[in-house]
């Protein structure tokens, strides 16, 4: 494969103005396809193989031609990671002003992990330091030395996901339970303060309020509802779904169990075409027998994506950190307290691309479409089309080992 360090000598030198990337696959793509980067480093051209040989770009000379064959490898997008807690020690929860050096740090350590966009995500924590975090993050984002064009190479993030506090306490799993709230208007309010228009995903457990007021609140300011550590039966979630919600948050965990006779609130998830459904793929959370399943049964990125939620030791070797006023342990990547609940992950998103290929549970297409197609689905963010910045993945597939590796292709600057 082409190192990332060798990209930038296939770039035109003279006169070419493009970048032609040849025989490769595309996730929710046919046949190979070869795309063409411009020299602002947009994609302006997507065609099959089959149909159309890319033209030569405005030189004779081949061995100067600005052209990468990339051998039936798969190219795609970035990774997306919609719940995601921290990263080199920094706790999103915890965030304060003097922490941009820290969040910048963790922009370019995502980038060089394969994402793309990132949704900090703040679990259950005092209202006041849910307010501090968005304050920060609002701060952060519109820092032009972040968002300016110096800044390329970078994770961006795509808004904020509230996990809690308004959660099932029978559910609460790892979340602390005396920051738990009713979930009522005022509560939402309060929670929200100034910062509405930065909350991408709020979860919540939709039998809290079986009014639905505060659901069809969230919605109508554009906020993507999640179903979450709830105790919610497939009747409650079906009325939530109704109301808007479109989303659930981390699949089997913090949530019934699928009964076959109270299939609860992941098996209306599973049936309702217009819902999306977060998987961890570490093999802790959900054995790789019940990933199949629920792979199947959603018709896999057309129902379900995957997302890290990892936390704060992410990029930090296993050990023992501490976790708001408690301590986690990291064994392998995985997170506990101390009581031995499972508290989330520190492995990077697309290690669960990485692991559904080798656990043999789909295709390599599909596995790469879980991490950087399906979670633009789902909050609706740009797909690979012509127009979109390049900012692009290659992805090998050792056959004999059946193992997939990747590397960075951009962006092109």
């Amino acid at each position: 494969m082409t190192p990332v360090s060798r990209l930038r000598t296939l770039l035109p030198i003279s006169g070419c103005t493009n970048l032609d990337i040849i025989n490769a696959q595309l996730p929710g793509y046919e046949d190979l396809h070869w795309l063409r980067i411009d020299q602002q480093g947009a994609i302006a051209v997507i065609q099959p193989m089959k149909t159309e040989k890319p033209p030569i770009p405005c030189v004779e000379n081949l061995q100067d031609m600005a052209l990468l064959d990339v051998e039936g490898d798969w190219v795609s997008l970035g990774g997306v990671d919609l719940q995601i807690n921290g990263a080199l020690g920094l706790a999103f929860p915890d965030l304060e002003l003097a922490d941009f050096d820290k969040l910048q740090e963790i922009c370019q350590f995502l980038w060089q992990e394969g994402v793309d966009v990132f949704l900090p995500t703040l679990v259950t924590t005092s209202v006041e330091n849910i307010q501090r975090s968005l304050a920060t993050l609002s701060s952060f984002i519109n820092n032009p030395e972040y968002s300016g064009p110096d800044n390329q190479r970078t994770a961006k993030i795509g808004g904020v996901h509230l996990e809690g506090p308004f959660l099932n306490p029978d559910k609460r799993g790892a979340h602390p339970g005396e920051y738990l709230l009713p979930l009522t208007l005022p509560n939402v309010k309060r929670v929200l303060g100034d910062y509405a228009q930065l909350v991408k995903i709020i979860t919540l457990a939709p039998e809290l309020d079986p009014s639905g007021e505060t659901l069809d609140y969230l919605h109508s300011l554009g906020i993507t509802i999640s179903l979450g550590h709830s105790l919610a039966t497939a009747e409650q979630a079906t009325a939530a779904f109704n109301r808007g919600a479109s989303m659930v948050t981390h699949g089997f965990n913090a949530m019934p169990p699928i009964h076959h006779r109270q299939p609860g609130l992941l098996g209306a998830a599973i049936v309702h075409p217009e819902v999306k459904c977060g998987l961890i793929a570490d093999g802790e959370h959900v054995s790789p027998i019940t990933i199949e399943l629920l792979l199947r049964a959603s018709h896999y990125y057309k129902g379900i994506f995957l997302v890290s939620d990892a936390l704060s030791p992410l990029g930090l070797p296993d050990g023992k950190y501490p976790w708001d006023t408690r301590q986690i342990e990291v064994i392998n990547g995985t997170a506990r307290l101390e009581d031995g609940t499972l508290a989330g992950t520190t492995l990077p998103l697309l290690t669960g691309v990485q692991n559904l290929v080798k656990w043999g549970l789909c295709e390599v297409g599909d596995a790469i479409a879980l991490a950087t197609k399906s979670p633009r689905w789902a909050i609706g963010l740009p797909q690979l089309n012509i127009g979109q910045p390049a900012s692009l993945l290659r992805w090998h597939l050792d056959e004999s080992e059946n193992l997939l590796t990747w590397e960075r292709l951009g962006p092109l600057d």
